[in-house]
Formats: C-alpha cells, sequence, structure tokens
C-alpha cells in the first residue's frame, strides 16, 4: 500500500471575540464559504489563484475574523469539551484507499467526543514547526512519520497516537494492524495449495522526518516476515522479493522485471491491492493465466478488488477501525489516562479467484 502520512492536530477550542463569519468574507472576496474555509485551513487540494487566495487572506486580517468557537458541548446527556481537528497528508490518498478509510474512521467518529475537523495540511507543504504546534492537545499521526523527531517540536509527547505504524522507545498509544500474523496466514494458505515457488512484492519503507524533511529506510512488516518464512522453510530466493512503490504502475512493472529474470514463480504475494492490480495486467497481457499459471493475493480488500478480473484474493485491512480507534485513545488520554495502549487490530483473508491450486 502506498506510504501516505497524515498527522490530525487537536487542540480545546476558546470562545471568539469576533462577529464576523465566514460568510461575510465570502461576500466580500467574492468567493464561496467552502473555499474560504479551505484558504483558511491551508487545504492542500484546493486550487485557486494567488490573487484569490491573497485577496481573502487580506479581508480575514482587515476584519481581525477569529473563528466562533464553543467551550463545551452536550453529547447525549453528557456535556463534553470541544476539541478541534486538522489532518495533515503527505500524499494523495486517492490512489490508495487504505489510508482514505482510516480518515474516514476519524471523521465518523470525531462528533461522539465533540472533536470537528477543521484544518488540512500536507508534510513538505506547510510548515510543521514548535510554534504551529504548541497550543495543541493531541496529535493522531497515520503512517511512517518519527515519532522521536516530532516530539522534539512537541512538548505533550505523551498524547499522540500512532497509526499503521509502530514505533520504538516511545510512550505513545498504537493503532496497527497485524500485518505479521496476516502474511504468515497468506503463505500458510498458499503452502496448503501446493506452492512453494512463491514471489514477492511490496513497497519501499520510509519514515519520514518532520524536523530534517528527510527519510529513513525502514523494512516493511510484510517483507520481512515473508522472508523469515520462506528462510525457515528452505525456500528463500532473493530475487524473488522485489520492491518499488505502493501503485498499481510499479507493481505492473515489478512483474515484468519477475517474467524477464524467469523469477516469476507460482505465485506472488503483493503488499497492495493497487499494486497487485497492476500485476495482474502483466499477467494478462503476457497470456499468463491467474491462478491456473500463477496464483496472486494481494493486501488491503479496496472495493475494486471483488470487481476486477479475476477478483482479487486479499487481506482485509480495517482502516475505518483503525482511524475510530485512534480517536478513542486520544481522547482517553486527553482526559487523564498515563499508561500507552497498543491496539493491534486483526486483519482478515478474503478468498476469491485469483488464487488456486498449483497445477502439477
Amino acid at each position: 500500500m502506498l506510504q501516505y502520512q497524515y498527522i490530525v492536530l487537536v487542540k480545546l477550542t476558546k470562545k471568539g471575540d469576533s462577529m464576523v463569519t465566514i460568510k461575510d468574507i465570502a461576500r466580500l472576496s467574492k468567493v464561496s464559504t467552502a473555499t474560504v474555509s479551505r484558504i483558511l485551513n491551508n487545504d492542500p487540494t484546493l486550487s485557486v489563484t494567488e490573487d484569490t487566495r491573497n485577496r481573502v487572506i487580506e479581508i480575514v486580517n482587515e476584519l481581525n475574523y477569529k473563528p466562533l468557537r464553543k467551550k463545551s458541548s452536550k453529547v447525549g446527556n453528557k456535556q463534553m469539551d470541544v476539541y478541534q481537528i486538522g489532518l495533515i497528508m503527505l500524499n494523495d490518498e486517492t490512489i490508495d484507499p487504505y489510508f482514505q478509510s482510516i480518515r474516514h474512521g476519524i471523521e465518523n467518529t470525531c462528533h461522539q467526543y465533540s472533536f470537528t475537523i477543521t484544518s488540512t495540511m500536507m508534510v513538505g507543504k506547510s510548515n510543521i514547526t514548535a510554534e504551529s504546534l504548541s497550543d495543541l492537545d493531541g496529535l493522531i499521526v497515520i503512517g511512517d512519520i518519527d515519532i522521536n523527531d516530532l516530539t522534539k517540536i512537541y512538548n505533550k509527547n505523551d498524547h499522540i497516537v500512532a497509526v499503521d505504524y509502530l514505533p520504538q522507545g516511545t510512550n505513545i498509544d498504537v493503532v496497527i494492524s497485524d500485518f505479521e500474523g496476516a502474511t504468515q496466514q497468506v503463505v500458510d494458505h498458499l503452502f496448503t495449495l501446493g506452492h512453494t515457488d512463491i514471489a514477492y512484492l511490496g513497497g519501499k519503507g520510509n519514515v519520514y522526518e518532520l524536523v530534517e524533511n528527510k527519510t529513513i529506510k525502514k523494512e516493511d512488516t510484510r517483507k520481512c516476515t515473508f522472508e523469515k518464512i520462506m528462510k525457515d522453510k528452505g525456500l528463500y530466493n532473493p530475487a524473488k522479493v522485489l520492491e518499488g512503490d505502493w501503485g498499481s504502475t510499479s507493481g505492473y512493472m515489478l512483474t515484468k522485471q519477475l517474467m524477464e529474470s524467469e523469477m516469476l514463480g507460482s505465485a506472488i504475494v503483493v503488499g497492495s491491492d493497487p499494486m497487485a492490480i497492476g500485476v495482474l495486467r502483466a499477467l494478462h497481457e503476457a497470456g499468463i493465466k491467474v491462478p491456473d499459471d500463477v496464483s496472486v493475493f494481494g493486501f488491503d480488500d479496496i472495493e475494486a478488488a471483488a470487481f476486477i478480473n479475476p477478483p482479487l484474493s486479499t487481506v482485509r485491512v480495517h482502516g475505518n477501525e483503525m482511524g475510530k480507534t485512534a480517536v478513542k485513545l486520544l481522547y482517553d488520554r486527553l482526559k487523564g489516562r498515563e499508561i500507552p495502549i497498543k491496539a493491534v487490530l486483526p486483519a482478515q483473508l478474503i478468498l476469491r479467484d485469483s488464487v488456486g491450486e498449483r497445477k502439477k
């Protein structure tokens, strides 16, 4: 899967002192209220001219606009503090729906805890500094971002939840999927079908540093688990383990590479469904039948997996639940829990037509 990263920023709201509204700014700027909101929230996906952006900012400054915030809100029969949540993204999540599902889980759970998403920023385009984080009560970090690096510029170090990344030596909450157990299940299933000549295609693992704006090489859990299993069985061949990025084009090109080097084998484990779609395309073009000639097993269970030809066997990862769990853990921390929790969500094998018995 693509290694998209996000940080969700959370802070306690305070009552505003201005009667100016976004509607007023939109009227004077001659743009929609949604455009004003997205400009104020530094939404990197917004496409507007610099003149429009500058005009909105000038009017905001002239009117001394400040968002009206409530100090508390009634949820059910409980009076709860209201928190603002911002989203920081590293890449375009639309390429891989897995990370989109995590974000949706966060969004769909926020109202239960009086959390409101108010800003969207992109790593590499937005300036994440100690000053920008100083007033925040908590962070939810989605993806491979160096937590130790983050704690250098954020002083509430135990108010961080890491999602889809397991940092070492930190006092923070973590939400991950059981990729190790799922990979073991995938390979074991292929073994039961008679496959021993198995290749692995995945994306390169990188941990992103916020302070130095660099990346650190890391080994992906799926790849490491696959290699260990194959080595233990005496079946490991490094030429059958290839890495690129997590998209369909990479899956396509890596499969071509396997075929050109005659290392295709009878089954391929693929680290993400978008990659697996590229794998299937390359095999189809080469006249290689799936699963008669080669079985293909993916990861994620994106919506398209059930509708491609043949339908893709894959690992269902519960991204939506990961997002929901992250919000719950952060809320507990903000309410005083001191002991860090590591939540490991199970992954589920979804068997479809792209995997079959090895032909004799």
